[in-house]
């Protein structure tokens, strides 16, 4: 299977730009201030998959930054979901994001290759990107249209809304976040 996988950050705060037809005054979209006083984040990350074959999105959302520690936890996520849909391999594109190219994940990637030749499972091969040409990955535009979506002109989202209403855009289940690790170690079960 082909799939293309990138990471994206959803504000709370900021909006995408829109275009709409309007009949008096144009619609505006004005970023929300940030208040000192409120315990959430202004923003979140989540790393999601489109998959060619049913041109699905797959999303994991992150507690913190997308880092190596949590890059690992989300391969073996995506390679034991595509193992239980019946696929072998996924040719995976990416760009060449620091956490993508890391030791701990080119490690983490061999082992997992090595262990599904074995025994079976979804093996994956990685297809990096050129740097800085983000319009090769097919799940750019995926996100901005999400984001469009998901705006709020009059509020400011609570975390959990937002999530809700992330994953019912793209149609996928929401999980629970992907916390980040300080070691990683591989498990077939990630």
């Amino acid at each position: 299977m082909l799939g293309f996988q990138d990471a994206v950050w959803w504000s709370r705060l900021a909006q995408p730009s829109l275009h709409a037809w309007t009949a008096d005054k144009p619609l505006r979209l004005i970023q929300h201030e940030p208040d000192r006083h409120d315990p959430e984040p202004k923003a979140m990350a989540c790393y999601g998959l489109l998959r060619t074959d049913t041109q699905g999105m797959l999303l994991r959302f992150v507690d913190g930054r997308p880092v190596s520690g949590v890059t690992t936890p989300l391969l073996g996520w995506l390679t034991a979901r595509l193992a239980a849909a019946g696929k072998t391999a996924l040719l995976m594109v990416w760009d060449n994001a620091s956490w993508h190219v890391s030791q701990a994940v080119r490690a983490w990637l061999k082992v997992h290759n090595r262990h599904g030749k074995q025994a079976g499972g979804c093996r994956m091969v990685v297809c990096p990107l050129p740097s800085k040409s983000p319009w090769l990955n097919r799940i750019e535009p995926k996100w901005m249209h999400g984001k469009r979506a998901t705006a709020e002109p009059d509020r400011k989202l609570h975390i959990e809304e937002l999530k809700h209403r992330i994953c019912a855009y793209y149609k996928c289940e929401l999980l629970e976040p992907l916390t980040q690790c300080v070691s990683w170690s591989y498990t077939r079960d990630a």
